[in-house]
């Protein structure tokens, strides 16, 4: 074990928290993940700070909320002025990359205002998140329109899949009993296996690129951020993991009738978005969660694969392991398809922590309750490369795990929080709002969890008696004082972001009342 851990931070988009057998889930099977659980501590009430890929990645790399970071939905570019993971650690003597997804969008606009050239060593870590992009593969789209020349596409054609576009004609479609190609981006289709082989498919290949970095890095300290897209959808499966699961396996959708008959305003606009239908079906359900389950799966043997990987390079137990996800995915629950709304299908994530110094020992194999968000990773990384996340106070607003992993006691944070910028949404369109107004933002205790929505009234959920979220407290009027307690809060939250950002708290604490002695002589008579 040296010094300075390696540090693997894996990714799977679109996973739910409670699709993990380590985490309830009655029938998947995730065996290498749930041994992960078991190695380290388990996080079961972690959040992410913004339930749509973009803005949860950017607080994920950043340490920061959405507000204080701005890049508040997909393709919103992140100021080229924010510092991310990689700027943080590459001072520490690592080498940061990243094999997979980052979703993120590069600040044009800034980069052309500082002289900076996209295809310059600085601009490729500003263009790239902060990441050496050893691999950056963000998925395509099925049209000509997609990139042919992605490394995964020529990979596909190397491995005779002859297409312009394999990702989507092979990687995620499928055949039907007559050899016509069915599209993937057709839910309907998902029941059949893709036309690549398994070890061809995006999981496997993202899982074989990262452990080309981690030999080509060698003896140097390293950071990869693994970023699988899957089980994002298309939701498309290589045989045996197809099939892997039937209806039987499902969980029950976590809905009420109630809860279509009077819904609240915001969370009717988004039933009604295509998704959201789709997904109340249950024909919908019982064909798609199989798969989802499947491609599930398949991560968790990848990811076990990785791990013997690891073993072999005598690396497993000089690296530090993250498993966790930028969002969840609604299913069907509560009406709803895709994310972007807060209950806990959509914004509760799954977080696992390994580290194998002895100093964590306490910990391992526990579950722990408290409430962690996303924003925690970053100062997290930063400890664990020796470095010091507290100097860093007036620009992070997570909070470094490494205390709690390595089981000591104190002050942990009373209140989590994310936040949800719907402007590109058609609800917002059926809401008749501005742009600036399609806004939501969540705050939870534990206990309590209250949304607030522009331009409507709110919603409360008892998290205790009421783990569903099947019944809406606001209306009967009967917990109005948790409301106001919530609502002080979520605004406390909101006067609180960090936003002077080019100066440190220390060096204002070093400065403050030495202006006389600076020479500055105002006030004297």
């Amino acid at each position: 074990m040296t010094a300075k851990p390696n540090i693997l931070f894996i990714m799977a988009d679109q996973l739910r928290a409670d699709y993990l057998a380590c985490n309830g889930h009655p029938s998947i099977r995730t065996p290498h993940i749930d041994a992960l659980a078991a190695r380290g501590i388990n996080f079961t009430r972690a959040y992410c700070q913004a339930p749509v890929c973009g803005p949860s990645r950017m607080s994920f790399y950043t340490g920061r909320y959405a507000a204080s970071h701005g890049a508040s939905y997909n393709n919103v570019p992140l100021r080229v002025d924010e510092r991310t993971l990689g700027d943080h650690l590459r001072p520490h003597g690592y080498r940061v990359a990243l094999v997979g997804k980052t979703h993120m969008k590069r600040d044009d606009e800034g980069m052309a205002h500082l002289g900076i050239s996209p295809d310059s060593s600085r601009g490729v870590l500003v263009s790239q998140c902060g990441f050496e992009p050893f691999e950056r593969d963000d998925g395509l789209h099925p049209d000509q329109s997609a990139d042919p020349d992605l490394r995964y596409n020529q990979y596909l054609r190397c491995q005779g899949y002859d297409s312009r576009n394999p990702w989507h004609d092979y990687a995620n479609s499928a055949e039907d009993d007559d050899g016509n190609i069915l599209s993937g981006w057709h839910m309907r289709h998902c029941h059949r296996p893709i036309r690549v082989r398994e070890e061809h498919s995006e999981t496997a290949y993202t899982t074989n690129r990262a452990m080309d970095f981690i030999d080509e890095a060698g003896d140097t300290p390293w950071c990869l951020h693994l970023s699988y897209i899957k089980p994002h959808w298309p939701y498309m499966a290589p045989a045996p993991y197809h099939n892997m699961y039937g209806q039987e396996d499902i969980p029950h959708a976590i809905r009420s009738e109630q809860e279509r008959v009077a819904p609240h305003p915001v969370v009717d606009a988004f039933m009604q978005h295509s998704e959201s239908r789709e997904f109340a079906r249950d024909e919908v359900r019982q064909r798609v969660i199989p798969t989802y389950m499947g491609l599930i799966t398949q991560l968790d043997d990848h990811i076990g694969r990785l791990m013997g990987f690891l073993e072999e390079r005598g690396q497993l137990d000089n690296t530090l392991i993250v498993v966790t996800s930028d969002h969840g995915d609604y299913l069907g629950d509560h009406w709803l398809g895709e994310k972007e709304l807060f209950h806990e299908s959509s914004a509760r994530i799954p977080m696992i922590v390994v580290d194998p110094r002895h100093e964590a020992d306490a910990t391992r194999g526990t579950r722990d309750e408290r409430l962690v968000e996303a924003i925690d990773l970053v100062p997290t990384f930063i400890d664990a490369a020796s470095g010091n996340s507290k100097a860093l106070d007036h620009r992070l607003e997570g909070r470094s795990l490494q205390p709690v992993v390595n089981g000591q006691s104190g002050e942990w944070r009373t209140h989590a929080f994310s936040e949800s910028d719907y402007a590109w949404r058609p609800a917002r369109l059926a809401l008749q709002l501005p742009p600036d107004q399609a806004k939501a933002y969540m705050v939870t205790d534990g206990r309590w969890k209250y949304i607030h929505y522009e331009q409507h009234r709110p919603q409360l959920f008892d998290l205790q008696n009421d783990p569903e979220e099947l019944h809406d407290l606001v209306p009967d009027k009967a917990h109005d004082e948790v409301c106001r307690r919530m609502e002080a809060t979520l605004y406390d939250w909101c006067r609180e972001r960090k936003l002077r950002v080019t100066v440190s708290n220390q060096r204002i604490e070093s400065n403050t009342d030495t202006a006389h002695q600076r020479g500055y002589l105002f006030g004297i008579w």
